[in-house]
C-alpha cells in the first residue's frame, strides 16, 4: 500500500457516513490521504417528505468502501518488482525473476527459495498463496536467456528486431562489479594474477560505494550483506560492504565551504571541474611533501549519514577536527582531501572485516563516476595498500550489463568466459608504500574518531 515516497509505519482508516454516501480514506501519520473510496448509500421516500435509510444497507456501504481501500495500492496488483525485473518483463513479457534481486533485496534463498514464516510474520501472507505467484516463482540467474527475446512491441519501442536475446538483470552495482572483477590482469606483475577472483575487491563508487567480493565457499562478515549464492558472479558467494553518501559527501564538503564560489570561477575560467582544479591546487600547495601529508592536523570521520558497513550503525555522524578559521581556497583544498582520505580509509574498514572473516584480498578493482578522480584513486591505493586497477571502459556498469546479454545470446558458454572476454585493463594505480607509516597514523586516529563519538553518545545518554 505505499508509494514510492511513503515511509512504513501505521496507517489509519477515517470512514464518514454522510446521507447520500459513505467514504472512507487512508490516512498515514502525517495526516495525508493516500487512498480514497466512496459507495453510495440506498434512500427510499415512502411518501411524500418521509425518508428512510436502512442502517443494514450503510454498514454494508461501510465494507465496501473499506475493501476498496485495500484493492486501490494492493489486492488489484498481479506482480510485485524489482526495478530490473520489472524492465525486462517489459522487455520479454516473462515474469522470471532475476535471482540477484531476489537474494539481495527480497529474503530469498538461493538454496532453500522463499521463507513462508517471514511473509506470514510481516503480514504479507498474501505473497505466499498462489505459489509466489505475485512475487516470482521462476527465478534465474544472472545471463539466463528469458523467454523467446524481446517481444514484438519491445522491440517496437526498442527500435531493435524482435527476439533479440535478454538477460536475467542484475542490480547496477552488481553489474559494475560483473564488469570489472573478471579483467584479464597479466603482464601488470600484480598479486592477483593467476589467482581465482576470489582475490579481487570490485568497488563501485559514485554517489555512494559498494564492495564487491566473492567467495567459493559461504564466508559471514559481521557489519557486510551476505553470503548471496550467485548474486553477481554464477557460482560464487558474494558479500557486499557499502558506504552511504560517499560522492555525494564530497559534494556537501565541497559545495558548503566558503571559498566554493571562488573555486568555481577559477575552475571554469581554466575550462576544469572543480575537482580537477582542487587536484592541481593540491600539488601546487603541496611544496616537497606528498599531497596526502596536507592533512597532519585535520581528520574526517564519514558517516554523515550514518554508517553502513562494518558497523552498521544509522545512528553514527559526521566529525571534523583541526579546523581553523581559514576559509581560503588552501583551506577547501586541504578540507576536500581529508574527505577523500576519510572515505579511503572507511574502505580499509571494510576491507579489515572482510579479510577478518576469511576473504584474502589483494587488489581493488574501481568502478563508477569517483574512479574518473585520479586523487580518489591514489588515496585509495595509498591508504588500503593494494594497487588499484581501473578498466579501460570507464563506464562498467554498461559493460557489466553487456556481458549478461553476450552470455544470454550463446556467445560465451558462462558469465565467467564473457567476463574474462570482455573486461579490460585501462590502467593500474599502485600505492606510495613509502608513505605508509603515515597513513597507518592516520588510519589510529580515523578509528578514534568513532570510538571517541560513541563514548559522547554514552555520556549524554547517561544520568
Amino acid at each position: 500500500m505505499l508509494g514510492r515516497d511513503q515511509e512504513p509505519g501505521s496507517y489509519y482508516v477515517g470512514v464518514d457516513v454522510g446521507t447520500g454516501s459513505v467514504r472512507a480514506a487512508l490516512v498515514d501519520q502525517r495526516g495525508i490521504l493516500l487512498a480514497f473510496a466512496d459507495q453510495p448509500i440506498n434512500q427510499w421516500e415512502p411518501q411524500f417528505n418521509h425518508h428512510e435509510q436502512s442502517s443494514e444497507d450503510i454498514w454494508a456501504a461501510c465494507c465496501v468502501v473499506t475493501k476498496n481501500l485495500r484493492e486501490t495500492c494492493w489486492d488489484k496488483a498481479g506482480h510485485f518488482f524489482d526495478l530490473p525485473d520489472f524492465l525486462s518483463w517489459k522487455a520479454t513479457g516473462v515474469t522470471a525473476r532475476s535471482l540477484c534481486s531476489l537474494v539481495c533485496k527480497w529474503t530469498y534463498s538461493a538454496e532453500k527459495g522463499w521463507d513462508d514464516s517471514f511473509w506470514k510474520m510481516i503480514g504479507l501472507e498474501d505473497f505466499v498463496a498462489d505459489n509466489y505467484n505475485k512475487i516470482g516463482n521462476q527465478v534465474l540467474p544472472p545471463g539466463a536467456s528469458l523467454g523467446n527475446g524481446l517481444t514484438p512491441e519491445a522491440a517496437k519501442d526498442l527500435g531493435l528486431p524482435a527476439g533479440i536475446a535478454v538477460a536475467a538483470s542484475l542490480i547496477d552495482a552488481h553489474a559494475g562489479g560483473l564488469g570489472v572483477i573478471g579483467a584479464d590482469v597479466r603482464g601488470y606483475g600484480l598479486a592477483c594474477e593467476g589467482q581465482p577472483m576470489t582475490s579481487r575487491l570490485a568497488v563501485i563508487c559514485g554517489t555512494s560505494s559498494c564492495h564487491m567480493g566473492i567467495s567459493k565457499d559461504p564466508i559471514f562478515v559481521p557489519g557486510v550483506w551476505g553470503p548471496y549464492f550467485s548474486a553477481m558472479v554464477p557460482g560464487f558467494w558474494l558479500n557486499e560492504g557499502g558506504q552511504s553518501v560517499t560522492g555525494k559527501l564530497i559534494d556537501h564538503m565541497v559545495q558548503g565551504h566558503a571559498a566554493f564560489p571562488e573555486l568555481q570561477a577559477k575552475a571554469t575560467a581554466r575550462c576544469q571541474s572543480v575537482y580537477a582544479y582542487l587536484n592541481s591546487h593540491l600539488d601546487l600547495i603541496k611544496k616537497a611533501q606528498p599531497v596526502g601529508f596536507l592533512t597532519v592536523d585535520l581528520h574526517v570521520w564519514p558517516d554523515f549519514h550514518g554508517n553502513r558497513s562494518p558497523l552498521a550503525d544509522l545512528t553514527l555522524k559526521g566529525m571534523v577536527t583541526g579546523l581553523k578559521l581559514s576559509q581560503d581556497l588552501d583551506d577547501l583544498a586541504i578540507l576536500y582531501l581529508a574527505t577523500v582520505q576519510a572515505i579511503a580509509f572507511g574502505t580499509r574498514l571494510i576491507i579489515e572485516a572482510m579479510e577478518a572473516g576469511g576473504h584474502s584480498i589483494s587488489a581493488l578493482f574501481l568502478c563508477g563516476g569517483l574512479s574518473k578522480n585520479p586523487l580518489f584513486v591514489q588515496m585509495h591505493a595509498d591508504i588500503t595498500g593494494m594497487p588499484v586497477v581501473l578498466s579501460q571502459e570507464v563506464e562498467s556498469v554498461l559493460v557489466g550489463a553487456a556481458i549478461l546479454g553476450a552470455c544470454a545470446s550463446g556467445d560465451f558458454a558462462s558469465v565467467q568466459e564473457a567476463m574474462a572476454r570482455m573486461s579490460k585493463v585501462g590502467k593500474v594505480v599502485l600505492p606510495r608504500l613509502e608513505d605508509k607509516r603515515y597513513y597507518d597514523k592516520k588510519y589510529q586516529v580515523f578509528l578514534k574518531l568513532v570510538e571517541h563519538q560513541k563514548e559522547y553518545a554514552a555520556i549524554m545518554k547517561g544520568d
